[in-house]
């Protein structure tokens, strides 16, 4: 049997029919100019933006979730002031409002993928929104997904844009293939929501003939093209065994009854019911920023201890890990600013590094925090991003212990922290291993750009050495990146000493099932046979070795 192979992103497996879909808004004509009347065309130009981000703004609210947060952030390219600027002296200099619109997304585009700031790492969002405001403007309708397709069919595609992807569901789509795309991007994000297997950095997927029957898995990131019937009953039903929600419930723990509490990757209040659906212990990574995002101020104390304090009730007597603003990079904020130009803002302020320079912010949101866990027994830990001196683990912990906040720890996200885990330990109390940023900086390899994919695989073992370091510093230490979505990687991760997992709510009841089939003995060998491997590929085959039960391809 032909297969593919790419990234898989969204564990499960999926069967059926595949729909190539190929988004083609032709370029408007070089040269073409307007009627003569600039303030007529700006017009028309400002009002498709504005329905397109409305559109935006719509679909995400319906959606609610990480879709909502997704598409705002979308919605927020199309209403960006220097873009209509851009927009309006093109216009002014006699230049058509369609051809305008293409030249200033060009141009914006061009100017951030330099600047590598939050839009630069999203360049396929903002041409999806070039692409829906020059289909409004003349008239073209935005290429559609297949209405009654009578079964779930696979969705194939260059790239898929969040405010198509958004709308999808298990029942309508098997699975997802792109050619494009990582672990980190919104077409990946978005199937972990939705619990559809995708698999992202597929070569070739574009060259699959429509109605090819296909069977992707997104645990191996293999596409298996025409595959027999018995291929197909096999995969599909060690994908339904290996994590069919109902198949096992309760807290998370190994089969030798080993506890690894299961927690949630959360944005806000909007995802706590994902979260509680999916039978998360609590909340290991909540991201605080998106209160902050869009504002040219930040939000009062009295408004973050009113966000911060329907989370903490959510979950009576767990643990509740937040973390603290992380801007700069990829979060750029307007009021809070670098002390100079970055040329490469991922290695610059950003982080902890900001709140050196802006104390006030961090020590209103630990106030904050503090005053909403009042009156709740929520066991609520605070922990700073982007630590990677001792010094800065010590900063940290002692102005969150000033704020009466007795539980506070730090990110792993850079290989320096994880080196010197045992300094770091001397002088906070938990650690959480961010293994997306982690991936990034330890093979400087940018989790945004297509084709370094290969490096933001978790089972790199190197990655797995820098884990197994810092839980031997003897810290409790949880994973906060979504390495734990992966059943197989979970169990390896505990093999390596993590005390807790968190991930997207929909991957808890995979996870939970998978450690429940495996004891720590299982655990500890397939993570030892997992760092004595040399690529991530004879990685994840050694550990899979010790782990029954779970797929091998």
């Amino acid at each position: 049997m032909e297969t593919l192979t790419g990234a898989g992103v969204s564990p499960g497996a999926g069967y059926g029919a595949a729909f190539l879909l190929r988004v083609t808004i032709p370029e408007p004509p070089a040269g073409a100019r307007h009627d003569g009347d600039p303030v007529a065309e700006t017009a028309r130009a400002e009002a498709a933006l504005a329905r397109v981000a409305a559109m935006l703004g719509e679909r995400g609210a319906a959606c609610g979730g990480e879709a909502e947060e997704v598409l705002r952030a979308q919605a927020l390219m199309a209403r960006d002031p220097a873009l209509s600027a851009e927009v309006a002296g093109l216009v002014d200099a006699g230049v058509a409002a369609e051809r305008a619109v293409y030249d200033a997304f060009l141009r914006f585009r061009d100017e951030l993928a330099e600047g590598d700031g939050y839009v630069a790492e999203r360049v396929a969002d903002l041409d999806d929104v070039r692409d829906r405001v020059i289909a409004e403007l003349t008239g073209v309708p935005m290429p559609g997904l297949p209405g009654e397709a009578g079964a779930p069919y696979v969705l194939v595609a260059h790239d898929l844009s969040p405010a198509d992807t958004a709308t999808l569901s298990r029942e309508v789509v098997a699975a997802f293939v792109t050619e494009r795309g990582g672990p980190t991007s919104h077409t990946a994000i978005l199937a972990r929501a939705m619990g559809v297997p995708a698999v992202v950095a597929c070569a070739g997927a574009t060259g699959l003939v429509n109605g090819t029957m296909v069977l992707v898995d997104g645990t191996s990131g293999v596409v298996t093209l025409a595959p027999g019937e018995e291929e197909v009953r096999s995969r599909l039903a060690d994908a339904g065994a290996a994590a069919e929600p109902a198949a096992v419930t309760g807290p998370g723990r190994t089969a030798d009854g080993h506890r690894v509490p299961l927690l949630a990757n959360i944005g806000g209040p909007h995802e706590v019911a994902a979260a509680l659906e999916n039978g998360a212990e609590g909340v290991g990574l909540y991201r605080t920023e998106f209160l902050f995002l869009e504002r040219e101020e930040p939000p009062s104390l009295e408004e973050q201890v009113e966000v911060y304090r329907e989370v903490l009730a959510a979950f009576p007597g767990a643990p509740v890990v937040v973390r603290v603003l992380d801007a700069g990079a990829d979060k750029p904020l307007p009021f809070l600013r670098p002390t100079a130009p970055e040329p490469n803002p991922a290695l610059g302020e950003r982080g902890i590094r900001l709140f050196r320079v802006y104390p006030d912010i961090l020590t209103t949101q630990l106030e904050a925090l503090a005053r909403a866990a009042e009156g709740t027994t929520a066991r609520l830990q605070v922990m700073a991003p982007m630590i990677s001196t001792p010094d800065e683990a010590a900063w940290f912990t002692a102005l969150a212990r000033d704020a009466g906040l007795a539980d506070a720890g730090v990110m792993i996200e850079v290989p320096a922290a994880a080196l010197r885990a045992a300094d770091l330990a001397e002088r906070t109390g938990f650690f959480s291993v961010g293994t997306n940023d982690l991936s990034q900086y330890t093979f400087a390899a940018d989790r945004q750009f297509p084709s370094l994919s290969p490096f933001q695989t978790p089972w790199h073992p190197a990655l797995l050495d820098l884990v197994a370091l810092t839980a031997k510093a003897g810290l409790p230490t949880g994973i906060c990146g979504e390495a734990a979505a992966d059943p197989a990687m979970a169990c390896v991760l505990v093999g390596l000493g993590a005390t807790t997992l968190s991930m997207t709510p929909t991957a808890v009841p995979w996870t939970r099932t998978a450690l429940a089939r495996h004891t720590t003995s299982d655990c500890h060998a397939a993570a030892t046979a997992a760092r004595r491997a040399v690529t991530p590929e004879d990685a994840r085959r050694a550990a899979l070795a010790h782990l029954p039960g779970l797929p091998a391809s």
